[in-house]
């Protein structure tokens, strides 16, 4: 008895998936909600569990090969059964032949139609096994001029794979197969501009890439994006992350800048809840709720983990929520709901030490904060006695704001007010 493995629905809206890797193989033992395989959707990358105990007999779903909900993707043979597929039907008899009918001798034999027939099945079969490859093969093939059935296909039953057709290009001696368009012999090909090179590789854009980028140019021809700087110092949040740091890692938590940026964010989205606000085409949606994305660069792509209602946590709460969806968002662990209902978004280039950067608003919000590098900088301090130099630790933060909705003096206002609260040093911890 086999059980079939279904492509889970991710939440609510999504209708389908793309398998994008088998962990396992046909033949392989599994165990009860072991990793099986990983699939993409337009929310996240996630693994998927074996359904049950057994060795993984078919594979239907190819890697890359994007079905419905609910689709059977593979099936586990129960313990102790063989991981064939399905048993080979029994062979048919062949018929007792028939007797033939007397024919007069003079009667010449008949042209052998059906054996041509048959000849052309086998060629018209043979050329559609050829023919038959994926949608990226058949683009680079039309892009190159390449007779995809004149290629050895090394796939099932002759299918030209890319690694068959970028093989091709990529021999020297080799002039690429030209489609027949006119009886007139093809033009000479151009020659190669000086230090060009054949060395190229192909690789399709992943579910999640794909996603990204309409997203983005999505944001950037809905919003009139404008970007505001401020610096800040982080002399303050710095003597606070020395206090508490040991005490949170006996906790088993990870005391970083970021838990101390959200509390100063949610007490500036309450005195401009516009920040905090979405738009239509006719209104303004402000949002009770303050749920703050933390995007999280991932070696795959980027995604914006939600902290629910990050208005009721105090930083240690933050601190431990933050590393959690951090952490299952590098294991693809994290569910549908993790990335939805965010309504500010923050994220973090100078991780890699970058000064500030400019980031896309994240539709359908209206503000995104961008925090920089931390660097220790000489600042001029003024004092009753007069200005001195001293040597702290400065970061520069960027707002970008939808200024369809928001104005410059607004966004600076807020802006202004979550400096006040992380110089001053007003957390609750």
């Amino acid at each position: 008895m086999a059980t079939d493995v279904l492509m889970p629905q991710m939440g609510e809206s999504i209708a389908e998936g793309t398998v994008s890797r088998w962990i396992k193989k046909v033949g392989d033992k599994v165990e009860r909600d072991e990793p099986l395989l990983e699939i993409s959707t337009d929310k996240v990358d996630a693994e998927i569990p074996s359904p049950t105990s057994g060795t993984l007999s078919e594979i239907l779903v190819k890697e890359g090969e994007t079905v419905a909900v609910n689709s059977v993707v593979a099936r586990i043979a129960a313990e102790g059964a063989e991981a064939a597929a399905a048993p080979a039907p029994a062979p048919t008899p062949a018929p007792a032949p028939e007797p033939e009918p007397e024919k007069p001798a003079a009667q010449a034999p008949p042209p052998p139609e059906k054996e041509e027939k048959e000849d052309e099945n086998v060629e018209s079969l043979e050329e559609r096994r050829r023919t038959k490859s994926s949608p990226l093969v058949r683009k680079i093939a039309r892009e190159n001029n390449i007779d995809i059935s004149q290629l050895q296909g090394t796939g099932i039953s002759g299918r030209v794979t890319k690694n068959d057709i970028l093989g091709h290009l990529q021999q020297p001696s080799v002039a690429p197969a030209i489609l027949p368009a006119t009886p007139s012999p093809a033009p000479a090909p151009a020659p190669r501009p000086a230090g060009a090179t054949q060395s190229i590789q192909l690789e399709p854009l992943s579910v999640m890439r794909k996603k990204i980028a309409q997203h983005m140019i999505q944001s950037k021809q809905t919003s009139a994006h404008v970007t505001t700087v401020f610096e800040f110092d982080f002399s303050a949040i710095e003597k606070l992350r020395r206090q508490y740091k040991e005490s949170y890692a006996e906790r088993g938590v990870k005391l970083t800048y970021l838990p101390f940026i959200v509390q100063a964010i949610v007490a500036g989205l309450r005195e401009f809840p516009i920040i905090n606000a979405s738009m239509d085409d006719t209104n303004v949606i402000y949002h009770g709720d303050m749920n703050i994305g933390i995007a999280v660069a991932l070696d795959w792509g980027l995604i914006v983990p939600v902290v629910k209602n990050a208005d009721e946590k105090n930083v240690l709460g933050l601190a431990r929520v933050i590393n959690d969806l951090g952490e299952r968002a590098r294991t693809k662990k994290l569910s549908p709901d993790d990335v939805q209902g965010g309504t500010f978004t923050i994220t973090n280039p100078g991780i890699y030490g970058g000064l500030f950067g400019t980031p896309i608003i994240n539709q359908p919000q209206v503000a995104i904060l961008g925090v920089g590098g931390v660097k220790k900088r000489p600042v001029v301090i003024e004092t009753k006695e007069g200005d001195s130099i001293a040597i702290h630790s400065m970061c520069i933060m960027s707002l970008t704001f939808d200024h369809r909705l928001i104005d410059g003096a607004v966004a600076d206002q807020f802006m202004a007010r979550v400096r006040q609260i992380i110089e001053s040093g007003q957390f609750t911890m």
